[in-house]
């Protein structure tokens, strides 16, 4: 099979690095891709979000599947166009995407579906937003409604902090996702990632992960695109799961195929849970990152073979087949990162990583210049590595972050806290 996935960070190289453990996988393309994914697979200089260039690559090379790795593709549309050409996809429609696009309409779902999440209210007059604010009181969350990359979230912790971020989001410090704001009452607990394939009717859950979103040790600072990962996630359990797969992801894929919008893809499910009850904190329409690297580097080559159930919409009888292993992903980022950061610095001890189905070095932000890897983005490197038990799997993944020689590459020591004996780092 001739496969085709749309993307070029850590996401993508952890989906081309599972589909070649396939033996289906014959011909395999990433459009852009990025200096780690030209190692393993063909990259072409196409924008993911060209509808025309995507389809005239597919034509050329006799594409047989897309998996669209990032949610601007959906938002845009490329899946739509892609299946009135006649391609299998992997990845909703762009009208299913508005689950992640517009957190406004996810809460729709939620109140039109009974799904369990916070109380909200939406804004586009910093006036009225504030004043909401201020009854309400601190702490609280505030949103830009559309897509942030992932940084379009607050936590403020005070009425002021909170007031300040409506004011940096409505003056356009997201661009047009913060055209309007979207203000939910904090919600206190543990969060979660559940992860579901969805073919418009039938779901198959896939599995959990723990994500840290805020730069600094012990889960502090400013939040970014994530700085690790590790799944499974503990406090998932199995009624917690059963609860979160019929209280939330099934009512939500029901009101969307019962609108004429049914739902294909990787339906991502960020949840709160507080004493056994799930809520919903968003919805993001493809494989988390670095979510995705602890989930495939488990998966492995049957990833490929579920990914295309979904695309031909034949997901019911399918399963996944987990093993009783864990694994981590350490995101190492520019220093500065996720404000400015230089780019450009060269990375070394790379290519003496160990590269087997228990460690993988995917790449997220990485070039090639004067035949050395350099820095080319705020998030730059994922180590990811899998073991029998979380603790193995952390002392794996620290292993190879030690290795690498990147003096300006910064990383999160305590990945795992929660879960890992003692809370610590190993």
């Amino acid at each position: 099979m001739n496969i085709l996935i749309l993307g070029g960070g850590g996401r993508e190289h952890a989906l081309a690095w599972a589909a070649l453990q396939n033996p289906k996988c014959d011909k395999l393309i990433v459009a852009p891709g990025n200096a780690g994914i030209a190692g393993i697979a063909t990259c072409a200089p196409v924008d993911p979000c060209d509808t025309a260039e995507v389809l005239a690559l597919c034509e050329e090379e006799a594409m047989e599947l897309v998996i669209v790795g990032p949610e601007a593709p959906l938002a845009a549309g490329v899946a739509d166009r892609l299946r009135e050409a006649g391609l299998a996809v992997f990845g909703p429609s762009a009208a299913a995407a508005r689950l992640e696009a517009s957190k406004a309409f996810t809460k729709e779902i939620c109140d039109a579906c009974g799904a369990p999440t916070a109380r909200w209210a939406r804004f586009t007059e910093a006036a009225a937003a504030k004043a909401h604010i201020r009854a309400e009181g601190a702490p609280i969350v505030v949103k830009a409604d559309g897509l942030a990359a992932g940084k379009g979230v607050v936590v403020a912790e005070t009425v002021a902090e909170a007031e300040g971020a409506v004011d940096a989001m409505l003056a356009g410090a997201h661009g047009a996702a913060g055209a309007e704001v979207v203000i939910e009452e904090f919600m206190r607990g543990e969060e979660a990632s559940f992860f579901v394939l969805v073919d418009g009717t039938d779901v198959l859950p896939l599995g959990t992960a723990q994500d840290h979103k805020r730069i600094g040790e012990g889960d502090t600072g400013p939040n970014t695109g994530g700085m690790g990962a590790y799944s499974p996630a503990p406090v998932m359990t199995p009624e917690v799961e059963t609860r979160a797969l019929e209280e939330i992801v099934k009512p939500v894929v029901a009101e969307m195929a019962r609108r004429g919008t049914p739902y294909s893809g990787v339906l991502y499910a960020g949840l709160m849970i507080d004493a056994g009850q799930p809520r919903l904190v968003e919805v993001n329409a493809r494989f988390g990152d670095p979510e995705a690297q602890v989930l495939m580097l488990r998966l492995g080559a049957q990833a490929l073979d579920l990914m295309h159930a979904v695309a031909e919409g034949r997901l019911a009888g399918c399963r996944a087949n987990w093993g009783e292993d864990h694994a981590m992903t350490v995101v190492m980022a520019a220093e500065g990162y996720p404000g400015s950061y230089a780019g450009g610095e060269a990375i070394g001890g790379l290519e003496d990583l160990p590269e087997d189905s228990f460690h993988q070095c995917f790449h997220a932000g990485t070039a090639r210049r004067d035949g050395r890897f350099v820095s080319a983005g705020g998030r730059v490197l994922t180590l990811t590595a899998r073991g029998a038990t979380l603790e193995e799997a952390a002392e794996r993944a620290y292993a190879m972050v030690r290795a690498v020689d990147w003096p300006g590459g910064v990383w999160r020591s305590d990945i795992g806290w929660r879960a890992l004996a003692g809370g610590g780092a190993p």
